[in-house]
């Protein structure tokens, strides 16, 4: 059972039209996008790319606090390459994400990427939200 918000810290609004074939864009303006088909070759982006851009942020973020809670800093050239794939389970009967998320932190010791990473996945509202539902790997690089 989900968990009911105790305190929003913020909401974000958008507007959507004709799904991927459409448009979105956010209240603010600060987000105004084209979609396509992923492999349409058509111009605009899709909600693969949206979520692999808004979880790796997220994660950052995350990892961000799991350092202070370690007393790490996160390096300032840390970087996250991140890959999501849509594709097909249960015989071809149902769509999926997969998740590949590579977490380069140069300069930090082996055990402090691992804490890095492993606060981090723990914390994540991305990760919390899509965990035992979408097949995520995390690698360090």
């Amino acid at each position: 059972m989900a968990k009911q918000l105790e305190q929003v810290l913020y909401t974000a609004h958008t507007h959507t039209t004709s799904g991927r074939d459409g448009a979105g864009r956010s209240s603010d303006g600060a987000l105004d996008v084209q979609l396509s088909p992923p492999g349409s070759g058509r111009p605009g982006t899709n909600p693969e790319q949206l979520f692999a851009v808004g979880y790796s942020a997220c994660f950052m973020g995350a990892m961000r606090r799991a350092g202070a809670t370690h007393g790490i800093a996160l390096p300032q050239d840390v970087a996250i390459d991140a890959s999501v794939s849509l594709g097909k389970v249960d015989n071809g009967e149902h769509f999926a994400l997969g998740v590949v998320l590579a977490v380069s932190l140069p300069g930090l010791e082996e055990e402090q990427k691992r804490l890095l990473v492993e606060g981090a996945h723990g914390m994540c509202p991305y990760s919390r939200a899509i965990r035992d539902n979408v097949d995520v790997r995390i690698e360090i690089a």
